[in-house]
């Protein structure tokens, strides 16, 4: 009599993990220059860079990494477990130095950063991101609108608010709750121009 097969036990989901560290020696190296430079209104040693898992748009889990002012480590950490327990989609998360810092490439890989010393979009004066305290999540989905247009065109469809698809920052959504709770602003607030990926300490 053949035996009846067992179904496998489906494998638990990994659970959520952080860690804050100072910059290494080869990390400060590797982001003089590119992300940091002298004259920025944060030192090296202000930094920290954050490991923690998150949820893919694959469904699986990984590992990311973010570079944040030490004084903004705690609401990420707390921020990003509230994420990786809704199962939010983050499509990848990498210091914006593997795209030699340009803000624009690492936009259109989709990819979710923090610090980069560089001014406001169309300002003088420092980004929020220049000092450690602001982060941009999935920015495809969540574009950068000026006069109704984003300059990505994977973001394009993204520009109907309505559509709720995954990795979308909305009014009540987890993400924006997740920020709220942690007494952090959303671009996506700002009167005429938005900046739906953007989330920082001060609102700006």
């Amino acid at each position: 009599m053949a035996l009846a097969l067992l179904a496998a036990p489906a494998a638990a989901a990994p659970t959520f993990s952080a860690g804050v560290t100072p910059l290494s020696a080869a990390m400060r190296a590797q982001m003089t220059g590119v992300s940091w430079h002298p004259g920025c209104p944060v030192s090296l040693g202000d930094l920290r860079l954050v490991r923690v898992r998150y949820w893919g748009f694959d469904g699986r889990a990984h590992l990311g990494r973010l570079v944040v002012n030490r004084d903004a480590a705690s609401a990420i950490v707390t921020v990003m477990r509230t994420l990786y327990g809704a199962r939010f989609p983050i499509r990848r998360m990498q210091p914006v130095d593997a795209y030699g810092g340009s803000d624009t490439r690492s936009i259109a890989a989709d990819n979710t950063s923090a610090f980069n010393c560089r001014p406001a979009t169309g300002s003088s004066s420092w980004s929020e991101h220049a000092y450690g305290r602001a982060i941009d999540v999935d920015p495809i989905e969540n574009p950068y609108v000026s006069g109704g247009r984003t300059e990505h065109p994977a973001s394009v469809r993204y520009l109907d608010r309505s559509l709720r698809a995954p990795g979308m920052a909305v009014e009540g959504g987890v993400l924006v709750r997740a920020f709220d709770a942690v007494g952090w602003g959303w671009g996506g607030r700002w009167s005429g121009t938005k900046d739906y990926q953007h989330f920082s300490a001060s609102g700006r």
